[in-house]
């Protein structure tokens, strides 16, 4: 359901962000490379946050080559590896003895526990800065419309839930349905922290974004090389892709509305919606983050 109506939007119309600290997790390719560029060019220190630094330093070295200038912000890298939640939390005790504050926390290429493990670790930074006088803090994770395509029963009960296979023949192209039950997940994980947040009394507002149908390498598997054309065509690119993730990091209209944009999925370019209930259901999110928490913790993680 729209909250609002999507308008025109243009990022050179984002506020100025001196001073504002900004973790991008998967920032070095696609919408994450145009985010970490936005988000920058408007002032910002930006973190691009991922596991092979060498390409992650290629990425930094073609953003600072790609037009910032006297004024933009700075990019740095951060190692952070999300497929070991132990050195995920290592990664972001380390950031938090580099810096004092977290303004935004934008999650791209998450799947699964993925978007979990980094809001928990970098979380005590995130609530810090929003503690302090004129703040404005976020969590800001992508997400699509493929959440939508989840609507059989599904359960969290064991470790063997995050990681459901789709072989059976009544679901076609099982890797698609992975990546939109990941989604799904995604968007579960979002809801229950927002609530989570608002019981503490913390003004962080956590949305979801859709950045829309986008020609870009995680599309390539799932389309055949006679589509390729069309989708060269009708599908948008990575930079007007990020426009829906980059509003809901660092617009004013955010802040001035709290309240609508709490637990918000903001679909291309800037239109604020509430998510379906199923992806807001309190009991279903709250089996996923005890499941979620157990697992950590027999790894030995507490966050």
């Amino acid at each position: 359901m729209g909250l609002n109506s999507s308008k025109p939007f243009d990022p050179d119309t984002l506020p100025e962000l001196s001073g504002k600290v900004v973790v991008v997790t998967g920032g070095a390719a696609g919408v994450g490379f145009a985010v970490v560029q936005q988000l920058a060019r408007r002032g910002a220190k930006v973190y691009v946050a991922a596991r092979d630094q060498p390409r992650a330093d290629k990425a930094i070295e073609r953003l600072r080559a790609s037009g910032l200038g006297p004024g933009n912000g700075n990019i740095e890298y951060l190692y952070l590896d999300l497929d070991d939640p132990r050195t995920a939390k290592k990664s972001a005790e380390d950031f938090m003895q580099k810096e004092e504050r977290l303004d935004v926390l934008g999650e791209l290429n998450v799947c699964r526990r993925d978007a979990v493990i980094s809001m928990l670790t970098l979380l005590p930074l995130l609530k810090r800065t929003a503690n302090e006088p004129n703040s404005d803090v976020r969590i800001v994770i992508v997400s699509t419309d493929g959440f939508d395509a989840i609507r059989h029963p599904v359960q969290f009960k064991s470790t063997a839930d995050f990681n459901l296979e789709y072989r059976s023949s009544i679901f076609p192209w099982p890797s698609l349905m992975r990546y939109c039950y990941s989604k799904y997940i995604v968007m579960l994980y979002a809801s229950e922290q927002q609530r989570r947040l608002d019981d503490e009394g913390v003004p962080i507002i956590v949305m979801t974004t859709h950045p829309g149908a986008i020609n870009s390498a995680t599309l390539s598997p799932y389309i055949a090389s006679i589509a390729r054309a069309f989708v060269n065509a009708v599908f948008t690119t990575p930079t007007r892709g990020a426009y829906s993730t980059v509003f809901a990091a660092a617009s004013d209209e955010v802040r001035a509305e709290p309240r609508m944009y709490r637990g918000a999925y903001v679909r291309p370019p800037n239109q604020c919606t509430l998510p379906p209930e199923r992806v807001r259901d309190r009991k279903k999110a709250q089996e996923l983050w005890a499941l979620t928490e157990n697992v950590l913790s027999e790894l030995g993680v507490t966050v």
